[in-house]
């Protein structure tokens, strides 16, 4: 038996060179170009059968939306520094913190009026991925307030 292969493979492939984008688009207008294609015929579908007060208002909020995502969009994300994005991930940290803490205590009021009858235990037995999941928000939030208060301060010039 000859298990050899008799193809014979020694002819070179040909590399193909793709074409490179001749602009290179940044982050927030794709952002904004992406939500723009899904926005509008939206709006176009949802207007007509809106009534005429709802219309005008959503409307104008498309355009809104418009100019707002215009605006982000000529923003320089490498000129953001690190020290000026601290308010906004304490801001998501909290966040995490306060839904996670709502939703646990809205679980445990549901519980206790509309299973009065089940002990903790069988609470904890018949709820526990949703006392995972809130209790896994509020301490990821928890990670993200620690890691904040133990980043540097930058040196303040006098």
């Amino acid at each position: 038996m000859d298990f050899e292969s008799k193809v014979n493979a020694s002819t070179p492939t040909d590399n193909i060179e793709f074409a490179q984008p001749t602009t290179i688009r940044k982050p927030l207008e794709l952002l904004r170009d992406t939500e723009a294609l899904l926005r509008r015929p939206t709006v176009a579908t949802l207007s007509p059968i809106l009534p005429s007060k709802l219309s005008n208002k959503f409307q104008a909020t498309s355009s809104f939306a418009d100019d707002y995502f215009k605006e982000l969009a000529e923003l320089d994300l490498d000129t953001i520094s690190d020290f000026e994005l601290r308010p906004a991930r304490i801001f998501v940290g909290l966040s995490l913190v306060g839904f996670g803490a709502l939703m646990i205590l809205l679980l445990l009021l549901y519980l206790n009026t509309l299973h009065p009858k089940l002990s903790t235990v069988e609470q904890i037995r018949e709820y526990w991925y949703q006392y995972v999941w809130f209790v896994s928000l509020g301490v990821t939030g928890m990670f993200i307030l620690g890691r904040e208060a133990m980043r540097p301060m930058p040196k303040q010039r006098k």
